[in-house]
Order: structure tokens, then C-alpha cells, then sequence
């Protein structure tokens, strides 16, 4: 992963190499087996023991690329004991070889010595296409639908289909023909000459799978969503649309209003 600026180091500790004191000099090149040592991010990081005594960062000393400064110059007979520096914020280090058990590398799925994501059922398959998957949407106003009467959405167009599932020309329909479960949405847009109680539908095979109930809609937008379980050959799911109003036709619009789309979430 590329960094803006200086790449952060792991976090362990770095037990610097020995300084030794200079009479009447505050400031000291900090070296880490042999070379200038910078890779820190704050003073705060550091551990300084003067004569057997921490210091305090910033109050008893201060760091600037690869040299520490004391706060006052040191005398002949001063030690710098040590000088150890605490890895950089959220570093956990590099473990060592063979000390991270396959527990720690997955959540869920079956451990094996080879492999640690589960291919064979995970979301997506780490990486994979959610497909099959459509979107459509209704491209013409669908007028006159009489009340009390489970209406078919004619969604007729598509914006995509990735395994030509979706039948947007007669029976507007999508049969995948690859099992798994599949999440769906649908939206349709209510044009009402007075406010009147709606019921968006999904079907799974002409049964109802899951319905929305809204009260008073006139120009309102109803949505429904679910997960469905679909088979590898014969299911379909379908949008529809149920009006209760018994006085007049209803009117589902058209355009960006109007749509149904779906895609695969696991097999």
C-alpha cells in the first residue's frame, strides 16, 4: 500500500544503540544498528533513561530526525542507559513464523492448512461477481388497474442483465437459473387522482413472498425489499402492485419512478 509521505513502521519495540555521553553536549545522533534512526512519529514514543532516571518527553528532552536533544547539557559521569522507542499508533508488529493459528485468519467457515476464505460459499467468493443480477425499470405509464386486483408491474426495460434472466419483453420476470439467495428491490411510483390505501408485492412463483402496505397514497413512491431463496432452474420472483380503492383505475409511472432490480448474495 502506497503512503503520502514517510511509511509507517510496525509496531514493536526499538531498543536503540548506546549513546555515550559528551561533556557540556545536549545533543546526540540516535543510531539503530549503526544508522541514523527516524522512523518514529512523536517524541511520546520514546523511553530515555538518564542515570538510572526517565525522562520525561518534550519537558526533559526533545527529538528531531535522528538526534536527541536534552533539555540541559550533560556532564562527564552522566549515563544515557537507554534509549527505547515504542511502535507507531494502531502497529501491531510482524508476528513471528508459525505463531498465528487459523482461528485468528477467519471468522467462519470451514479451517483447512491451505486455505483460510471459504470458496465455496463465501459473499461474493472474496472478490467474485454478484450475479446473476438485473436492473429494469418500467418505460411507459401502466394505466387503468382496476382495485382490489394483484397487478403485474410490465417492467419492459433494463438498464442491465448479466445472464439474460430478466424477461422485460412478455413476462417480466427474473429466473436466474443459478441457486443462491438472492436479495431484491422493487419501487413503484403511484399516480392517484385521490389518496387510497396500496400493497407493493414480490412473488416468488406467482405467491406472494413479501408485501408493503401503505395507507393514503396518492403521489407517493412504494418500496419493497427482501431476500429470496431461488432454486437452479425453474423459480422466478416478479414485482405487483394491489390497489383498494374501489371507485377508480390507478396509474404506475414510468421512467426512474418505477423500477425492480436484484442480484445473487451467496449460493
Amino acid at each position: 500500500m502506497a503512503y503520502i509521505g514517510k511509511t509507517p513502521i510496525t509496531g514493536n519495540f526499538v531498543k536503540l544503540d548506546a549513546i555515550s555521553v559528551v561533556n557540556g553536549q545536549a545533543g546526540y545522533t540516535m543510531n539503530n544498528g549503526g544508522s541514523a534512526f527516524t522512523d518514529y512519529e512523536t517524541v511520546n514514543q520514546f523511553l530515555v533513561s538518564l542515570n538510572g532516571i526517565l525522562q520525561s518527553p518534550t519537558t526533559s528532552f526533545t527529538v528531531s530526525g535522528s538526534t536527541l536533544t536534552f533539555a540541559s547539557n550533560l556532564s562527564t559521569g552522566d549515563v544515557i542507559d537507554f534509549v527505547i522507542v515504542l511502535g507507531n499508533t494502531l502497529d501491531i508488529g510482524t508476528p513471528s513464523d508459525n505463531t498465528v493459528s487459523l482461528a485468528k485468519l477467519t471468522a467462519t467457515g470451514t479451517k483447512s492448512s491451505s486455505t483460510f476464505l471459504r470458496g465455496d460459499n463465501t459473499f461474493a467468493e472474496a472478490g467474485g461477481a454478484n450475479t446473476p443480477a438485473f436492473s429494469a425499470y418500467l418505460s411507459s405509464d401502466q394505466n387503468s388497474l382496476s382495485a382490489n386486483t394483484d397487478h403485474k408491474i410490465t417492467i419492459n426495460a433494463e438498464d442491465f442483465d448479466t445472464d439474460s434472466a430478466f424477461d422485460h419483453s412478455s413476462n417480466y420476470r427474473f429466473t436466474p437459473q443459478t441457486a443462491g439467495k438472492y436479495f431484491f428491490h422493487g419501487q413503484i411510483k403511484c399516480s392517484l387522482s385521490t389518496a387510497n390505501d396500496f400493497v407493493a408485492k414480490i412473488k416468488k412463483n406467482g405467491s406472494d413472498t413479501k408485501n408493503r402496505r401503505m395507507e393514503n397514497v396518492d403521489q407517493d413512491a412504494v418500496n419493497i425489499s427482501c431476500i429470496i431463496d431461488m432454486n437452479g432452474s425453474s423459480d422466478y420472483v416478479e414485482l405487483f402492485g394491489r390497489f383498494t380503492n374501489t371507485t377508480f383505475n390507478a396509474v404506475a409511472e414510468s421512467g426512474v419512478t418505477t423500477f425492480f432490480f436484484g442480484y445473487r448474495l451467496i449460493t
